[in-house]
């Protein structure tokens, strides 16, 4: 049995990858100058420069291709009934060091970077039940007035009529206002996509994703569209190197609410306003069941659908991919975890403190 030299070097090199890792995610500065602010902006373009102008989503396919080898990598161990195992672990542990590397140095490193509230210069502290009262009034209040300007009658809920296309589009719009203010919003070159495997992404319960290989932002085609908007802003976020999801789930909000189409705004206070109503409902039951009987039927009528979609594809397996992804942000210093999307409500009370930022 002889194991190449190769993998063993690579194995070796994960352990340094590793340890390295454990060094530099104390180092958000270093991080920030160098990597997020220095060399990943021209990652990103270069990424979406070579995927960009592909119909499709090559990143998918990647996706698929390797799940297939998987499963003939795993028939032919079986088959051979599990000889020269050492080699064979040293080999996978070598693929583990390349694709690990790649992850990080790709995109991965953003994880690492200093608090957005810090790049934006605004201060974020922990909120009292009255804040947290005040903002969800307002965004129901918006929301209200933003899904009356498009339906002009309160029972009747949101239909988009933009494409999928289309919707990743405009989505650019919103970035190129936000970057007119804060150049950290720069979004250049190509645009979000259908994902190939919706079907899949709608049973494990997402409704997009980044792939930090190919960086590509790929959206569930299937998920009501009333939600295209905020999602695909939200994944565009990602790519230009917001990791942190309270932080994609803020920008994206922002981008949404910038943009000048009204469908896009629409979007942006349902997001915002399920985020903070949701959580006042953990606080506060009597006041949330006050607040949420202000809801236009209309608006009620697009969170039930949004709701029965979801419940369409529940099944056994969504929990254990959740929990999978759960443990996948905490490693990546996300220590609420897959609760971390929530998290957007302390930076939208912080944001909505600002008097200017209320119109």
């Amino acid at each position: 049995m002889k194991i190449k030299k190769r993998n063993i070097y690579l194995t070796l090199f994960l352990g340094i990858q590793i340890l390295f890792m454990r060094w530099i995610e104390s180092n958000p500065s270093f991080i920030e100058t160098y990597y997020s602010r220095g060399i990943y902006p021209y990652i990103s373009s270069f990424l979406r420069i070579l995927f960009g102008w592909m119909p499709f989503s090559f990143g998918d396919l990647i996706i698929i291709l390797f799940g297939l080898y998987l499963i003939y990598l795993i028939y032919k161990l079986v088959s051979t009934r599990f000889t020269n195992m050492v080699s064979k672990v040293f080999g996978v542990t070598s693929f583990i060091s390349i694709v690990y590397f790649l992850f990080y140095f790709l995109w991965g490193l953003n994880y690492f970077r200093e608090p957005l509230n810090k790049n934006l210069e605004f201060k974020t502290t922990p909120y009292n039940n009255e804040e947290l009262v005040n903002l969800t009034k307002y965004l129901v209040t918006k929301l209200n007035q933003s899904h009356l300007a498009i339906t002009k009658s309160d029972s009747i809920s949101v239909i988009i009529p933009h494409s999928n296309q289309d919707i990743y589009l405009l989505a650019k719009k919103g970035y190129k206002k936000l970057a007119h203010d804060n150049s950290l919003f720069n979004y250049k070159y190509g645009r979000a996509k259908n994902s190939l495997i919706s079907v899949f992404q709608s049973y494990n319960g997402t409704s997009g994703y980044l792939n930090p290989f190919t960086g590509e932002a790929q959206v569930n085609r299937l998920i009501p569209k009333t939600i295209l908007p905020t999602t695909t802003t939200h994944e565009m976020a990602h790519q230009i190197g917001f990791a942190a999801e309270n932080e994609a789930n803020f920008i994206g909000f922002l981008a949404a609410l910038s943009n000048d189409d009204p469908y896009f705004k629409y979007s942006a206070y349902r997001m915002a306003t399920r985020y903070v109503i949701f959580e006042l409902y953990k606080r506060d039951q009597d006041t949330f069941k006050e607040i949420y009987k202000t809801l236009n039927k209309g608006v009620l009528i697009d969170f039930k659908c949004s709701t029965d979609f979801w419940n369409t594809y529940k099944n056994p397996f969504e929990p254990i991919v959740k929990k999978g992804y759960n443990v996948y942000l905490k490693s990546n210093k996300q220590v609420k975890g897959i609760n971390s999307y929530n998290y957007v409500v302390n930076l939208l009370i912080s944001y909505f403190k600002t008097p200017q930022n209320k119109v």
